[in-house]
This record gives structure tokens, C-alpha cells and sequence, in this order.
């Protein structure tokens, strides 16, 4: 019997053999050669698409460049327009606040629907919306017979002041300034004065120096009825002694409390009392004071 290692050894079975594996590795090394063309042509298209792809991010971040300035430029723009556009949004509203509530059509003082409807929901709709501007201080003249001689005689009549320091306070009262002629001390009227009774006037507070307090009613205590206003030529309006202003109707002082009911969370004649309304006791300045009168 033959072996297998004795039959390759023959010089004709070597030497074919050697024949079959020179041409197998030659199958092999093409191969690969294909192969590795086959990735050089890969490596290569990927880099031609890499590069492609780069012009192309060049492109885009050159266009987003651009757009970029035109958006810088566009909020530049909308910048500048801001205020125009934020004003005429503002004239808008205040012509529809106009319309709504044209008693405060002259206001300076009431100029917001939030004000506007606090002092709707106090007063009866009825005599609301006969409501009309009477006197204005800026108009009219800070001069306490100025004020008696349009505002006396009036009947319902409502009062809005505005300091300086943009407190918003003042008082309702059904009656009026009206001389009661069995008070008087002389024939002279300038020597008339008295307390006038109401049992329904009331007082409120429709903005502090900060806004950040909701509008507020304070009606007349009981028994206090008749000190609901007081008259007197000199003096400008006055609710009890709760809210004083001077003949300049610039100046005056807010003893709060006094006759008219305090927040409950308040004590009367303490200093947090006496500066609710205006800021404090006797140290603020008119800016405004706006006189309405019920039209019959």
C-alpha cells in the first residue's frame, strides 16, 4: 500500500501539487487585491462625499450667516418699532376703555377698566351711568371756593384724589355739599361749617404708591352717620375726619378710622391707620381732584 506522503513525494504529484497551490494563492492574493480595490474605491467615494458634503456645511453655514444678520437686523428693527407698536396697542385699549365707561372719557385719574368697575359695583349701576366729570383741579383751579362754588348743591356726588406719590383714594356721598342753614354761626357763609349726615356715604382706597393692593370700600360706622361729610367754605372735601383736604386742595391729612370703618386688620391710630389712605397722616401732595355728580 502506498501512503499519501509517499505519493506527494513522487516529483510528478509535487510538482502538481506546487502547481495548484501557486495558482490557489494567486486566486487568493487577487482577490484581495480585488477586495482592497473595492475599498480603495469606497474610501475614496466616501471621502468625494465627505468633501461634497463639507462644501455643501460651508454653504449652509454661510446662508445661516447671512440669515442670522438679516434676523439681527429684523430685531433691530422691531426694536425700534416696539414703543410705536406698544403705544398704539395702548390707545387702542384706551379708546375701547372709553367707549365702555364714558363717564372717565376726561379722567386722569380713572383710566383703566379695573378702577372703572371697582367704582361700577360700588355705586348703583343706575347713578353710575349718569355719572359725569364736574370739576377737575387741574381744570378748574386748586382753590377750595372754586370747588364749592361748581361742586355745592350737587347732590350725589363721588370724589377721586391722586397724590403725587400716585395713591388713589376718595368718597361717595349720596347727600352732597349742601348748607344746612340751621348750623350756621352767621349770615356770612364764609363762617358756615358742620358735619352732614349720610348713612351711606362711603370711603376707598383704589391704589397705593406700589399697585399691589386691591381696590377696597370702607362704609360709615354705625352711629357715626351724621359726621359722614363736613362742610365748611375753607376746607375742600371732607368725609368725617377720615379724609381732609385744605382750601389750597393741595394738601391735608387722613385721621382713618375716625368715622369710617378700618380693614379689620387694623387698628385705629396707629400709624399703618393713618398712612392707608394717602401714605401718611398729613404729609401728601394733591397731583389731582376730580369731582363727579349724578345727571338727573
Amino acid at each position: 500500500m502506498i501512503h499519501f506522503t509517499d505519493f506527494i513525494r513522487t516529483p510528478a504529484i509535487f510538482h502538481y501539487s506546487l502547481i495548484f497551490f501557486l495558482i490557489y494563492a494567486c486566486f487568493i492574493i487577487h482577490k484581495k487585491d480585488e477586495e482592497n480595490l473595492d475599498l480603495k474605491s469606497e474610501i475614496e467615494n466616501k471621502n468625494k462625499e465627505i468633501k461634497e458634503k463639507d462644501k455643501s456645511n460651508q454653504y449652509f453655514q454661510s446662508e445661516i450667516k447671512e440669515k442670522d444678520k438679516e434676523i439681527e437686523k429684523k430685531d433691530k428693527e422691531i426694536g425700534r418699532m416696539k414703543p410705536v407698536f406698544d403705544k398704539y396697542l395702548e390707545y387702542e385699549k384706551y379708546l375701547e376703555f372709553k367707549k365702555n365707561f364714558p363717564q372717565f372719557a376726561d379722567s386722569e385719574i380713572i383710566t383703566n377698566e379695573e378702577y372703572a368697575k371697582k367704582l361700577q359695583e360700588w355705586i348703583n349701576d343706575n347713578d353710575f351711568s349718569k355719572m359725569k366729570l364736574g370739576f377737575s383741579a387741574k381744570i378748574n383751579g386748586f382753590d377750595s371756593e372754586i370747588w364749592h362754588s361748581i361742586c355745592d348743591n350737587k347732590g350725589k356726588t363721588l370724589i377721586i384724589i391722586k397724590t403725587k406719590d400716585n395713591f388713589i383714594f376718595g368718597g361717595f356721598t349720596q347727600v352732597g355739599w349742601t348748607k344746612d342753614k340751621s348750623k350756621w354761626r352767621e349770615e356770612d357763609r364764609n363762617k358756615y361749617y358742620g358735619f352732614i349726615k349720610d348713612s351711606n356715604a362711603f370711603i376707598f382706597s383704589l391704589r397705593n404708591d406700589k399697585g399691589d393692593r386691591k381696590p377696597e370700600k370702607f362704609t360709615i360706622k354705625q352711629g357715626e352717620e351724621k359726621y359722614a361729610i363736613f362742610y365748611y367754605l375753607n376746607y375742600g372735601p371732607t368725609f368725617g375726619t377720615d379724609i381732609f383736604v385744605d382750601s389750597d386742595l393741595k394738601s391735608g391729612y387722613s385721621d382713618f378710622g375716625y368715622s369710617y370703618n378700618l380693614p379689620d386688620r387694623i387698628t385705629y391710630g396707629t400709624n399703618e391707620a393713618k398712612s392707608y389712605l394717602a401714605g401718611s397722616y398729613d404729609e401728601w401732595v394733591v397731583d389731582e381732584l376730580e369731582t363727579y355728580f349724578i345727571e338727573n
